[in-house]
């Protein structure tokens, strides 16, 4: 048994997809999908003409949009691994589900549009991964387009991101030009024809120096990538696994994932070496995923998955131990036992239920308002996970209700969205009303959509000018003092925590310096 479960341990492979919008996430995820053989036919996410749509995008509104709005949870196996992937949100204005989700991969693909580069958003992204040292794979997108030059782009990357990077591809050509992918990490050249099964497209050339290499894509092309691999070999280290798990190397990529090209080569490195399930930290000690029994966190809550049902999924990451069905846990925040009759897997919205799951698994929970995003189960020892913060939000609205016949229904749905995480949820202590904080504007186009949708619920939010929300920290009496003076100014978190809310940067440093004892945090977790 023990043997069984150290080897099943050992072929999960855990990441996350992060981005920047439109440089091709969703896409590579699907083309992996497809690999992997765990869907038969890709989706084109922006296209209306096609009814399919991208597999991880099954929420109405990203449909509708063609963005990805939530993280989806994806399992698939290949090569005798099963490989978990968590495809996130690339807008901006989602940006704390990704972060939240990066707590619970063991690694990162970095997806980056040849033709744009690195943008804003992937550099929030990866220094992300950089406070938790997560091991990353660059993938260098969308090479059937005109973009920037292979070696300016290796530059921007170690130049923005910081990262220490390793070339294990190089195309040949893009554009119109675009004739394949020199494999450097298995020494083979894949000649590009748009939309084929690659297969028979191989060409096992160990000698770049053959002339079999002028015939297959022209003098030209062939001396410019002799000279390419030349220079790539003089000028970048050779790869090292150790680096790469301790995040001090980056390997990179070059491909089309909208043409399935470039794919394969990326997941058989992956496989072969990205992490298996890592150790987590809690506040007590860390968890190392061989350890017999039992603990898992709760990193992402989704409300009406299936609209028909409302049901509600709390994703589990398991962090040690195997998960049985139909089996008591313990609930470290409520104190209490549980157990669960259909935990599922997933692959997108197709769910299954499931009897068993290792460490690096993720599992959806059916849950009726128990779970809130950082949770702990266990087997009965008391953990506390670390790392899932709210962050201060930058935007604020109070939020009305348009129709006073669905009030319950209305404060259902604000409560059930913002136990996702979606938003965060303030409550005044002066006068009861109710304010949604977010990080950008059209997380509050998704709840309001959300709203009607799913809880027939109808609102409108009044613009509120508000520069933060700050927690406070100090003696009791010293925060019952604050609030007293200040009510018109606090407000209660979802949790009940004094919040304060400044209208300026000038106010909050007034406030600060008039209250030397109390400190004012930015997250919610200090």
């Amino acid at each position: 048994m023990a043997l069984k479960f150290t080897e099943e341990i050992q072929r999960r492979k855990t990441f996350g997809i992060v981005s920047h919008p439109d440089a091709g996430k969703t896409t590579l995820t699907e083309k992996l999908l497809l690999f992997g053989g765990a869907i038969q036919i890709a989706g084109a996410v922006k296209s209306n003409k096609i009814k399919k749509h991208a597999t991880s995008d099954f929420m109405e509104i990203e449909k509708q949009r063609g963005i990805s709005v939530a993280t989806s949870v994806m399992a698939f196996e290949y090569r005798g691994y099963k490989v978990n992937i968590l495809d996130t949100p690339g807008h901006k204005d989602f940006a704390e589900d990704t972060y939240r989700t990066l707590t619970a991969v063991d690694s990162a693909i970095v997806v980056i549009d040849v033709a744009k580069g690195v943008e804003e958003q992937t550099e929030k992204l990866v220094e992300v991964c950089r406070m938790r040292r997560t091991p990353m794979i660059v993938f260098i997108n969308k090479l059937d387009r005109e973009g920037k030059d292979g070696f300016e782009l290796l530059d921007e990357i170690e130049l923005k991101l910081k990262l220490k990077v390793c070339p294990l591809s190089w195309p040949v050509g893009m554009g119109q030009d675009f004739q394949g992918v020199y494999n450097k990490y298995s020494e083979e050249l894949k000649l590009f024809r748009p939309h084929s099964k690659q297969d028979e497209d191989t060409y096992l050339l160990r000698d770049l120096s053959s002339s079999d290499l002028d015939d297959a894509v022209g003098e030209r092309a062939a001396d410019e990538l002799r000279t390419d691999v030349e220079m790539l070999t003089e000028v970048y280290p050779d790869f090292d696994r150790e680096k790469y798990l301790q995040g001090e190397q980056s390997p990179v990529f070059f491909g089309s994932a909208v043409n399935n090209f470039g794919v394969k080569e990326l997941l058989d490195c992956f496989v072969d070496i990205a992490p298996s399930p890592l150790p987590r930290i809690t506040e007590e000690r860390a968890i190392s995923p061989l350890e017999d029994k039992f603990s898992g966190f709760v990193f992402k809550i989704h409300a009406n998955m299936d609209p028909k049902h409302r049901d509600r999924l709390a994703f589990i990451r398991i962090c040690s131990g195997t998960f049985e069905r139909n089996t008591n846990y313990y609930h470290v925040r409520k104190d209490k036992k549980m157990k669960f009759s259909n935990p599922t897997a997933f692959m997108a919205s197709k769910k299954e239920v499931i009897d068993t799951a290792y460490p690096g698994d993720i599992v959806g929970l059916y849950d009726s308002g128990n779970f809130k995003i950082g949770d702990g189960l266990t087997e009965g020892e008391e953990l506390h996970f670390k790392g899932i913060p709210s962050f201060s939000p930058e935007l604020f609205r109070y939020v009305n209700n348009t129709d006073p016949m669905k009030s319950k229904q209305l404060n259902k749905g604000v409560d059930q969205l913002m136990d996702e995480g979606v938003a965060q949820l303030f409550t005044k202590e002066d006068n009861g009303r109710k304010i949604i904080g977010t990080v950008g504007q059209l997380q509050f186009d998704v709840i309001k959509y959300r709203l009607l949708a799913e809880y027939g619920a109808s609102c409108d939010f009044e613009p509120l000018a508000m520069h933060k929300a700050c927690w406070l920290e100090g003696e009791t009496a010293q925060i019952e003092e604050f609030i007293r003076l200040r009510k018109r100014n606090v407000a209660r978190d979802k949790e009940g925590r004094p919040v304060y809310m400044a209208e300026s940067a000038w106010m909050l440093k007034t406030v600060q310096d008039n209250h030397p004892d109390i400190k004012f945090h930015f997250t919610s977790e200090f």
